[in-house]
């Protein structure tokens, strides 16, 4: 997988490209960056959301639920776990077969 571009390159070509003359087309302007013509309708459309001007997800958003995500995954085990202990646990004060208890 390449390397992402820095962040400082893609707001670069993303000014450049919005702020281009009439006529000039966006494949011109990826291409005289050197990227693909795709990858800068990405980066416009992502700049677009995180500028409030599109729906979407920003890209704090998106971090910030992958961050819960995770985190609650890690608590759904350890929750987990737990329940499991209790349960082994609470077996040993089961009177066994055959306990000669009263």
């Amino acid at each position: 997988m390449p390397k992402p571009y820095p962040r400082e390159f893609r707001e670069d070509v993303v000014r450049v490209a919005r702020n281009r003359e009439s006529g000039v087309t966006i494949e011109q302007v990826a291409n005289d960056f050197g990227v693909h013509p795709m990858t800068l309708q990405k980066w416009l459309r992502q700049a677009g959301v995180e500028d409030g001007v599109k729906p979407g997800v920003t890209t704090d958003a998106a971090r910030e639920l992958r961050e819960l995500k995770r985190r609650n995954r890690l608590l759904e085990q350890e929750n987990e776990v737990l329940r499991r202990a209790a349960a082994y646990l609470s077996q040993g004060n089961l009177p066994g077969k055959g306990s000669t208890r009263s």
